[in-house]
């Protein structure tokens, strides 16, 4: 079987690196916001371009910080994308403003610049935008809408570790960016960790206290805080495997072309990659084929491990119920015909070449 994504040869490249940091990390005594977190905090804002790094706790607590860091909350709304991972939404739930859902673009999936004007009132605070399956967001039509509005502009780059837009890395494209280091991610951990780049000094003097309880001055709390801390063990991890993103990112692009180049098929609808090919660091290659069932169980019959991502669109998600009855039929379309094929650094020319050639050999009948 062609694994959809094999998590072990990808870290086992760095296994005596990684073991090396966690050696020390034991040995130091020191297991909690420590300096392997500050060194990384560091490291990762030099790479986005950003002036400040903040590590936390995981993705969702990324975005969620950021939200409660601008004040965004009960009667306040935020855009976000339609065609998204709930997580994205659930920030916005979870500080008590309303998620306004917009559609994306049904070439590029990400939310189309063209149909967030019409969403705007005057509760909008801020629009979410989500750097999906790897490919950054028309940034430039979004950035003129929030200016002219006076919105605030949070990027989810839980997909996008190092994609570039216009010259710039997603997380340095907005007020703030959330990145998740769940380990299946471009850059991942061995657990969860995750972090929030931005250039914004007062944004980052808060969410240096909310993450930790609200307090800068241990037992005296300014804020109502958190509890979310990027661990003393995953920063070193993450340190490593930094020095490879950009490396790995570019064989993720080998492989994309190569699909994109050889899968002809009049059955599957291949993904766009718009603006530079640099704006793309592929976390996913999602295709879209109509009867999605009867293809997973054709790959599956030749070997080839494939995922959905995503199932389910958000509004008709249980959690949301009170959504079930909207009707987003870009989003629905999404998330009725996708499908993800294997993709990795480490995945093999002689693999890439045989999934091409089964998706090339499939029919609807």
């Amino acid at each position: 079987m062609i694994p959809f994504l094999d998590l072990k040869k990808i870290n086992l490249r760095h296994e005596k690196a990684l073991l090396d940091g966690v050696h020390n990390v034991l040995h130091s005594g020191w297991y909690i916001l420590g300096s392997n977190v500050k060194a990384f905090e560091n490291e990762f804002a030099e790479y986005c371009g950003t002036q400040y790094c903040v590590g936390v706790a995981n993705g969702l607590d990324a975005l969620e910080l950021i939200i409660h860091g601008y004040d965004i909350g009960p009667g306040d709304e935020v855009i976000v994308p339609s065609n998204t991972y709930i997580a994205s939404i659930l920030s916005i739930s979870a500080n008590g403003a309303t998620p306004v859902l917009v559609e994306p673009d049904l070439l590029t999936f990400n939310m189309d610049p063209a149909k967030i004007e019409a969403h705007i009132t005057p509760k909008t605070k801020a629009i979410l935008v989500v750097h999906l399956y790897g490919q950054s967001c028309d940034m430039n039509p979004i950035n003129e809408i929030a200016n002219r509005y006076n919105l605030r502009v949070i990027e989810d780059c839980a997909q996008a570790h190092g994609a570039l837009y216009d010259g710039k890395r997603v997380g340095n494209l907005g007020d703030a960016g959330a990145f998740s280091f769940y380990p299946g991610k471009n850059l991942g951990a061995l657990g969860d960790g995750a972090a929030i780049t931005t250039n914004d000094e007062g944004l980052y003097n808060r969410l240096m206290a909310l993450r930790n309880y609200g307090s800068q001055k241990k037992y005296e709390n300014l804020f109502k805080g958190y509890n979310s801390r990027l661990d003393e063990i995953q920063a070193p991890i993450l340190s490593e495997k930094l020095n490879w993103l950009d490396q790995d990112n570019e064989r993720r692009r080998e492989i994309s072309s190569f699909y994109l180049s050889n899968i002809v098929n009049q059955y599957i609808t291949l993904p766009a990659a718009q603006n530079e090919p640099e704006s793309h660091v592929w976390h996913l290659f999602v295709i879209r084929v109509e009867n999605r069932n009867h293809f997973i169980d054709y790959m599956t019959s030749n070997n080839v491990q494939t995922m959905i991502h995503y199932p389910i669109p958000p509004h008709r998600q249980e959690a949301y119920k009170e959504w079930n009855d909207l009707v987003f039929p870009i989003s629905e379309k999404i998330h009725a015909e996708v499908v993800s094929l294997p993709i990795s650094p480490v995945m093999e020319m002689e693999d890439v070449k045989r999934v091409v050639e089964v998706v090339n050999e499939y029919r609807t009948h």
